[in-house]
């Protein structure tokens, strides 16, 4: 089976390279490969290798920057996946586009099940529900929306807070903000199972999924554990205090979701996946870190 890969040198894409299933024959492109802002590129690319899927991790994901760069960010995150949906319906392939829970408001207080309406704050949010929009006009094609991801590798809040753990004896983290991070290990997993479940023809088969980490945490309770689990992964000499910060104490140019835990439950049975608690998947991608020289 061929997938064509985009974000192939993102953290997601490295995980998704790494755990490629056998069999699957993949060509893995990155920004210098294609242009997710370019769709008639998009579309060269699907008709040029005509894969059986094209996995969408490549994202615009700088979620402030957004707001000051909205035809950017609609370009990749919108304009991609319908570009890609558009091709596929000719060659007949299948697209797996992934999302964020970001296209939700946080303004309910309980998990998001999959098939509620979207209603994202800001430009990344908007931009990335276009996608999805665009994605399932193809009848072929798979949305997995995930939550707060990071990983050994690459700009994610992870590494962020292990630097300022290192430089600092005191870091403000926002408290109220909750949702749950989710390693790129267990997402790129969930990514190649939902590819496994083949075209969502039957009535049975979700056309949108949610996967995350189990457990819910703030990005206040994520610094604390990444310092804790740092320490005893060997990657931290202390832990520096983090203090709480509310998201007024802690203003952006992008507003967030101040509650946007995904419900995973129909997902995870549907994807035949047993969920880590995400202080595990946390202290399994810290063994991988390289300490710092």
């Amino acid at each position: 089976m061929k997938v064509l890969l985009t974000g192939a040198a993102g953290q997601l894409g490295q995980a998704l390279i790494q755990s490629r299933p056998e069999g699957v024959g993949l060509i893995a492109c990155g920004r210098a490969e294609l242009d997710l802002a370019d769709p008639q590129a998009c579309a060269a690319a699907v008709f040029e290798h005509r894969p059986a899927w094209v996995l969408n991790a490549g994202a615009y994901t700088a979620v402030d920057r957004a707001e000051s760069e909205p035809e950017l960010a609609h370009a990749v995150n919108g304009g991609a996946p319908a570009a890609f949906a558009e091709a596929l319906a000719s060659t007949g392939g299948r697209l797996l586009q992934v999302s964020t829970d970001f296209v939700f408001n946080g303004a309910q207080g309980s998990p998001y099940r999959p098939d509620q309406p979207l209603d994202p704050l800001g430009v990344y949010g908007a931009s990335k529900a276009a996608g999805e929009v665009a994605a399932l006009q193809l009848a072929g094609a798979r949305v997995l929306r995930t939550s707060w991801v990071y990983g050994p590798v690459g700009q994610n809040f992870c590494r962020t807070m292990l630097r300022l753990h290192r430089e600092r004896p005191q870091i403000g983290v926002v408290a109220d903000q909750v949702g749950c991070p989710t390693s790129t290990h267990t997402l790129a997993a969930a990514c190649w199972r939902a590819i496994g479940l083949g075209a969502p023809a039957a009535a049975d088969q979700p056309r949108i999924l949610h996967w995350s980490d189990a457990g819910a945490a703030s990005w206040y309770d994520f610094a604390v554990a990444i310092g804790e689990l740092g320490v005893a992964a060997g990657l931290l000499e202390r832990a520096a205090s983090v203090r709480p910060l509310t998201s007024v104490e802690y203003p952006t140019p992008a507003q967030r979701p101040s509650y946007s835990l995904l419900d995973c439950s129909a997902s995870r049975a549907a994807l035949g996946l047993e969920p880590q608690h995400w202080r595990a998947a946390l202290a399994q991608v810290l063994a991988e870190v390289r300490p710092a020289s």
